[in-house]
């Protein structure tokens, strides 16, 4: 047994070093690819198993799991994680998937529930999931004027788990005269908004929002094509970021 899982692992590593494509499908799960499926399931049924589909690599399927993807033998006794390049194109061919299972569709987005900050002719647009407590937001917020010619949405997520008092000022500054200027105010300058004053926000709403599409940390950037950018980025990479979005 012992020398069986050797020799496949040996496989399927080897397997990864070769020029590889995730196979699709056109007209639906093949009957190979719905039998692997069948068996997953069957073997693990608390796990939750979205798609299955065959690679290049002879034997070896993929399978979506949520937004991740993992690697099995025909069995479904055997998982990989990580990830497939294709050395012919020098191309990470299981990034590629999971950015196409991540795409967020950008017209669905309440913009109404975020900060509108216009900068130039306001061309492009781009949405930020931000806590007004969080370091990271505020190191983005400075990035953000070295842009130009974009619109931003700024949904304000607070993480009340790490920051406590995130929520207060998030519907602080929302309820502001204006709204763009108090956020500039409190992330840039430290100003603090006016604690007193209280409107109908939709704070709670952009929380269920951000668990609803997986966003589980700020900051976080989606373009307006639904790419999703996490984490803290300098001018350069925000610009190639939105950029990419016209080619």
């Amino acid at each position: 047994m012992k020398f069986k899982s050797k020799l496949f692992a040996a496989f399927l590593f080897a397997g990864l070093a070769t020029a590889a494509t995730a196979a699709e499908t056109t007209a639906g799960n093949t009957s190979a690819e719905k039998e692997v499926a069948a068996k997953l399931h069957e073997l693990y049924p608390s796990t939750q198993i979205n798609d299955v589909h065959a690679t290049a690599i002879g034997g070896i399927y993929e399978v979506v799991m949520g937004k991740n993807i993992g690697y099995t033998n025909r069995e479904g006794k055997y998982f990989m994680f990580g990830h497939i390049f294709d050395m012919s194109t020098q191309q990470d061919v299981t990034q590629q998937r999971i950015d196409a299972l991540n795409v967020i569709d950008f017209t669905q987005l309440p913009l109404k529930d975020a900060i509108k900050t216009v900068r130039g002719n306001g061309s492009r647009k781009v949405a930020i999931f931000s806590d007004p407590d969080c370091p990271y937001c505020r190191k983005l917020e400075q990035e953000l004027p070295k842009l130009n010619n974009v619109t931003i949405y700024t949904f304000l997520m607070p993480l009340d788990g790490l920051h406590p008092e995130a929520s207060q000022k998030a519907k602080a500054i929302w309820c502001s005269g204006n709204k763009s200027q108090a956020l500039d105010g409190y992330m840039l300058h430290d100003k603090s908004p006016d604690m007193t004053k209280t409107c109908d926000n939709p704070i709670d709403r952009n929380v269920q929002l951000g668990q609803k599409l997986n966003i589980n940390g700020t900051p976080t950037l989606i373009s307006a094509d639904g790419r999703v950018l996490p984490g803290m980025a300098g001018a350069d990479q925000l610009e190639k970021f939105i950029a990419k979005e016209q080619k």
